[in-house]
């Protein structure tokens, strides 16, 4: 076999190769194979018609068919091998010559993954939100806290702003009363937000025992995103008690003994929590810095998949999950088919070409992954899915989607890097040290990646 490689463009290439046809016999003998246990002929046992037979009853023709659909893989794949190439998705063939008994000439468009070169990076510099926690936030912290110790006591009153009511609902759409539209006892406060828009200011100023309707789009359900008349009734209201802000108070909700612990306990709580949110955004801005210097052509055919998948998985998937469709919510966005579509893209390309870059870093430092490495990471994945760690790793195993983790890891590991030789600093003109260990992935270098990627489309797992 004899192959050549014309570079189309810089992500596109064409192979043309030789096949001498004595190569093909194996494949041959394979394809009579095949077709003798396909077929019958009078006075031959079934896998036993001579090849002679076979050509004069079903034709040379469909023989030859059958062993070069059987070669072209393995023909492909080693001049793929031997011409070093890194494809991406599946190859146009093109059959340009075949004469029996001489020769198969074929050649083959894939798409491959481009040249790219890696400048020195020591020089970024970005800058994040400084930490700072003022004690209003930690006033808020133990708010909330006091508000999930309330209590509640009925009250023979009208339901105001922060009551606790039970309410009993009955939806309608064009005056018919819908299946899944009624629900009894159902317990809101008042004024979270948590469930229709408008059932606030109907139940407001309604007793126990009082009625009220209004008009409200729905959130989900049969009906939603219809508009429904809705109609409530109050069967209680109770009044929210916060505990005193005292020392009792935070010996019931924590292992603190007095006040003061416990609001040093929400301070240090909160600067972690503002440490994570600033190294994520450090290793984010520097990945775009990155992103900048880097030089990386994008193959159309990868943007093409990726950017369906991404509306596929948007629209089947995450859109599905809450009752919406594509139009709906674009509506509630606020933005055209156009504004979408372009978002859509911007988000491919970036993710297609973070993949490249972080690669090209992990073959340029010759970043390994261990065991250890990827377990963790395999955990991470299985709590965002929901899944067990042993589920979430026994679908992994049986996709085949090991690799693809690995890569994810190796990716975090690269972008870990680039950040350690980055210059952070906080809007406060502070050179920021974060404290993870940056030769290593760590959770905040996952998300990043996976931010930015979300897998392009040629190493998407399959469902």
């Amino acid at each position: 076999m004899k192959s050549a490689v014309e570079t189309l463009n810089p992500t596109r290439v064409r192979l043309t190769v030789e096949v001498p046809f004595e190569e093909l016999k194996d494949s041959l003998d394979a394809a009579y194979k095949k077709i003798n246990q396909q077929v019958t002929v009078k006075g031959f046992r079934k896998g036993k018609i001579p090849a002679r037979v076979i050509d004069q009853r079903f034709g040379r023709g469909a023989v030859l068919e059958e062993a070069v659909n059987d070669a072209l893989p393995k023909f492909y794949t080693e001049a793929v091998n031997e011409a070093e190439l890194n494809v991406l998705g599946q190859p146009e063939v093109d059959i340009t010559e075949l004469k029996d008994g001489e020769t198969l000439n074929f050649t083959a468009e894939v798409d491959v993954r481009p040249s790219i070169e890696i400048p020195d990076y020591s020089g970024i510099e970005v800058e994040v939100d400084a930490v700072s926690v003022s004690d209003e936030d930690v006033d808020k912290a133990v708010e909330e806290l006091r508000e999930r110790f309330a209590s509640t006591s009925p009250v023979e009153r009208a339901a105001q702003d922060g009551d606790v009511v039970t309410l009993d609902l009955e939806a309608k759409v064009d005056g018919e009363v819908l299946e899944d539209g009624v629900a009894s006892g159902v317990s809101y406060t008042i004024g979270s937000g948590e469930l229709l828009d408008g059932v606030d200011a109907a139940v407001t100023g309604v007793e126990a025992g009082g009625e009220a309707t209004f008009t409200s789009e729905l959130k989900g359900g049969s009906a939603a995103g219809k508009e429904a008349e809705v109609t409530v009734k109050v069967t209680q209201v109770a009044a929210r008690e916060l505990p005193g802000l005292d020392d009792d108070f935070a010996q019931l909700a924590s292992e603190f003994d007095t006040l003061e612990e416990l609001r040093a306990d929400s301070r240090k709580r909160l600067e972690n929590m503002k440490q994570y949110d600033q190294a994520t955004q450090a290793q984010e801005r520097v990945l775009e810095k990155l992103l900048e210097l880097v030089e990386v052509p994008v193959p159309e055919k990868l943007l093409e998949d990726e950017i369906n998948t991404r509306k596929h998985n948007l629209e089947h998937h995450q859109l599905g999950q809450m009752g919406l469709d594509l139009e709906k919510y674009l509506e509630i966005q606020g933005k055209t088919v156009e504004e979408f579509d372009a978002e859509t893209k911007e988000a491919a390309v970036k993710g297609i070409k973070t993949q490249f870059v972080l690669d090209e870093l992990v073959n340029k430092e010759k970043l390994n992954v261990n065991q250890e490495e990827l377990t963790e990471h395999l955990m991470r994945r299985a709590a965002s899915s929901g899944m067990s760690p042993d589920q979430f790793a026994q679908a992994v195993v049986e996709g085949g989607q090991v690799p693809m983790l690995v890569g994810e890891v190796a990716r975090g590991k690269a972008l870990a890097v680039v950040v350690e030789a980055a210059t952070v600093k906080d809007t406060n003109g502070e050179v920021v040290d974060l404290d993870d260990d940056e030769d290593e992935e760590t959770p905040e270098t996952a998300e990043a990646v996976e931010a930015a990627t979300e897998t392009p489309a040629e190493e998407k797992p399959e469902a």
